[in-house]
């Protein structure tokens, strides 16, 4: 049997959530339970419909994107969250990384990739390539304190030797697939060190963990 995911779409354009809910809707493993025009009533929404993940738009009234991916990642079990913006030109991006977002579409991004996306961050993994997580912590280190990458190798000494080598690759933007395959792991096993990874370094996704590897100037 297929596996279903759950999907929840929060967008103010009711033509973007009926294109999405449409393209979705052709695919076996997954269901789109609800739609919402807002953050607050996405919130809601998650609440009832306990969805597995949120397609999340930024700019939106009442509540935005970003107000609403922060609160969902203050509960207990929160559904994995795809911010949908225009990636180069907004830069709110950052806080979205701040609040939990575990991934990132152009809303002019090809239907597969969405679907895609959709399977991956369900799947436990960041939906960011290499490029992007370097542009977000280029932004981000071009605003932060200069005692920044004294602190996150401060904090990567928690690490065993083999658990560094994992971040380090999560930090290049690679999927627990290919990092399995450089480090010679198997998937499970990569999955339960980037399970004790974001323990140790206090982080909700991958993202954040590739800030501080980046930081620390390890990539």
């Amino acid at each position: 049997m297929v596996s279903v995911i759950r999907v929840l779409i929060v967008d103010d354009d009711p033509l973007v959530r009926s294109a999405l809910s449409l393209m979705l809707g052709g695919q076996a493993d997954l269901e789109v339970v609800g739609e919402a025009g807002n953050g607050a009533a996405g919130l809601a929404l998650v609440t009832e419909l306990d969805p597995d993940v949120v397609l999340m738009d930024i700019r939106m009234p009442v509540m935005d994107g970003l107000e609403a991916t922060q609160a969902l990642h203050q509960r207990p079990s929160p559904p994995s969250v795809v911010i949908l913006t225009t990636f180069d030109a907004d830069d709110h991006v950052l806080r979205a990384v701040a609040a939990g977002a575990d991934g990132f579409l152009l809303k002019d991004t090809p239907p597969g990739d969405i679907v895609h996306a959709i399977r991956t961050v369900a799947a436990g993994e960041a939906m960011l390539s290499p490029s992007a997580t370097r542009s977000l912590v280029s932004r981000l280190r071009s605003v932060a304190p200069t005692d920044r990458s004294s602190t996150a190798s401060d904090r990567l000494t928690v690490l065993t030797e083999r658990e560094l080598e994992v971040a380090v690759c999560v930090g290049r933007g690679l999927s627990n697939s290919e990092i399995a395959s450089e480090l010679y792991l198997s998937i499970p096993t990569v999955k339960s060190h980037v399970s004790r990874l974001l323990t140790k370094l206090h982080s909700t996704n991958r993202v954040q963990v590739a800030m501080v590897v980046h930081d620390a100037g390890l990539v």
